[in-house]
């Protein structure tokens, strides 16, 4: 197996396995908020949390995603998105642009499996789009139309940047270009910086180490924005037990769904636990706010630098990936990663 196969797989795996660990939980964090999200994780056990989260009845809890129960990863958007990366840059490859991302989401991707800024450009798209632009036409309006919508600074594209990474190991400036094509369609300001980030930083995991990427990622956020304090502010907690608390505290009143807030809970998370897959994805699921997409965000860039990833995490879920876009409802997990491995090497 080469490098390049070697850190995708343990990317893939790692992307997936947090994203089912903070999908049982992530309605009770958003809604009810980090006291009963940590009550219950107390209650099921063991905390700190290094497994699988366990199910109880009583709550609103999506059963098949937690300990015991698991036999699949179960859908979600977060991974919805990685796939649909995927599937955009085999057909476009270095050339992909924002009207080829609204082409797919029109095609591929239903209403209901988008969210807030997401939701509020497909809106947009279906509006004021011309009857024939899903098929190869023209948009016949400007598209930064759909990015001026009241969520574009929230997480939505920070989640659609992982493979992005993936795809241009040691060439962060392609990552940036192509991240930036998908998140313009929905986000503006710190909603692109913060996509911009995760593939960067991703594209550089492949080739250096974690340090040498944090420190050359940082160069690609303006020194002005929102998405370089919430990274600093991580930095300056790494290795604090109380630092998802106090990043809590810091962004107190945000939205839990900001990428702000999330951005900086994945910094803390990933590069305070470098040396221990379990530890960076629970302790980044246990901290709240987006639980499956933080959680998701730091398992794959976590694979990306080591594939010691535990067995517990991986068995459960048998190789089998969920989706639900059309023309696709469940992969391998070895055709995702023979697809992601071909399309690195011809980028």
């Amino acid at each position: 197996m080469s490098d390049i196969e070697a850190k995708i797989r343990s990317a893939w795996i790692g992307r997936i396995s947090g994203c089912q660990l903070g999908k049982p939980i992530e309605r009770m964090s958003m809604r009810d908020g980090h006291s009963a999200l940590h009550d219950y994780l107390s209650d099921v056990g063991p905390l700190p949390l290094r497994d699988y989260v366990g199910y109880k009845e009583g709550y609103d809890i999506q059963k098949e995603c937690c300990r015991g129960f698991l036999t699949r990863s179960e859908p979600d958007d977060d991974i919805n998105y990685s796939f649909l990366a995927l599937l955009m840059l085999e057909e476009h490859g270095r050339d992909l642009s924002t009207s080829d991302v609204a082409r797919a989401w029109l095609k591929r991707l239903p209403a209901a499996q988008t969210f807030t800024a997401e939701r509020a450009a497909y809106k947009v798209l279906m509006e004021r789009g011309k009857e024939w632009f899903p098929e190869n036409g023209n948009a016949g309006f400007d598209l930064s139309a759909c990015s001026d919508n009241p969520y574009n600074d929230w997480i939505g594209a920070q989640i659609r940047a992982d493979v992005y990474g993936w795809v241009c190991p040691g060439n962060p400036e392609l990552a940036a270009r192509l991240v930036t094509e998908d998140a313009s369609l929905s986000h503006r300001g710190d909603g692109v910086y913060g996509a911009v980030f995760v593939a960067v930083l991703g594209a550089l995991l492949m080739t250096h180490t974690p340090a040498e990427a944090l420190r050359t990622a940082k160069t690609y956020l303006p020194e002005d924005s929102g998405a370089i304090i919430a990274v600093e502010l991580a930095e300056s907690l790494l290795a604090d037990p109380e630092g998802g608390a106090r990043i809590r505290a810091h962004y107190q009143g945000m939205s839990p769904v900001h990428t702000l807030n999330n951005l900086a809970i994945v910094v803390w998370a990933l590069f305070s636990n470098l040396d221990d897959f379990s530890a960076a994805i629970g302790d980044a699921v246990a901290a709240g706010l987006d639980t499956d997409c933080n959680g998701a965000t730091v398992g794959g860039l976590w694979g990306l630098q080591s594939s010691d990833i535990p067995d517990h995490w991986i068995v459960p879920w048998q190789g089998r990936v969920g989706l639900s876009l059309a023309g696709y409802d469940e992969l391998a997990l070895d055709e995702l990663v023979g697809r992601t491995v071909t399309l690195a090497k011809s980028l």
